[in-house]
């Protein structure tokens, strides 16, 4: 298949990252906002959860509780790496989300909750169905989930992934081979 001039000039580093007007540096600028923003709001969302889901009457809830500040440290390490990883990455080789990256965090808070034999939630099939590790129905339905602050730069992230897409991909519809 042969590849076009618009995707072979634009892959080739077209884009100029001090153009603050170009497509995949608005992307990257946007992601790498929204990475730092993501990974500083995860310690406080896994010890929230594990605070809502842990009963009042636990013993030894201050000892829980520090391990659930221990995890959040871990998993803003975790998820701070992965979405570096992906908002860093070209925009045609991001194929996950970085919802989908916040919500295989549940893993942290989950860990905290299990060892402290918190009963899992009770949850619908879609729910079990769609989210497996997910024992305790924590997982966010969007980035706001997680902090409602995040909510503006998780549409702007998603408005210039769109922008840099659509400039890199105008026009190029099925192709025929020759």
């Amino acid at each position: 298949m042969a590849v076009g001039r618009s995707d072979a000039g634009e892959r080739s580093g077209a884009s100029d990252p001090d153009d603050p007007d170009d497509p995949d540096a608005r992307l990257a600028r946007a992601g790498a906002e929204l990475a730092a923003l993501v990974t500083a709001a995860v310690p406080a969302w896994v010890v929230r959860c594990v605070d809502r889901a842990l009963p009042a009457t636990t013993p030894d809830r201050p000892s829980v509780m520090a391990r659930a500040g221990d995890a959040g440290h871990r998993a803003a390490g975790d998820v701070g790496a992965r979405l570096r990883a992906l908002l860093g990455a070209d925009v045609d080789a991001q194929h996950t989300t970085p919802l989908a990256v916040v919500r295989a965090a549940v893993s942290y808070p989950t860990e905290v909750l299990a060892a402290a034999g918190v009963e899992p939630a009770v949850r619908d099939a879609f729910a079990r169905e769609r989210f497996p590790a997910d024992l305790y129905g924590l997982a966010p339905a969007s980035l706001a989930g997680l902090d409602p602050a995040l909510a503006e730069p998780a549409l702007v992230w998603g408005a210039a992934k769109a922008l840099a897409h659509k400039r890199r991909h105008r026009g190029a519809g099925p192709r025929s081979a020759p």
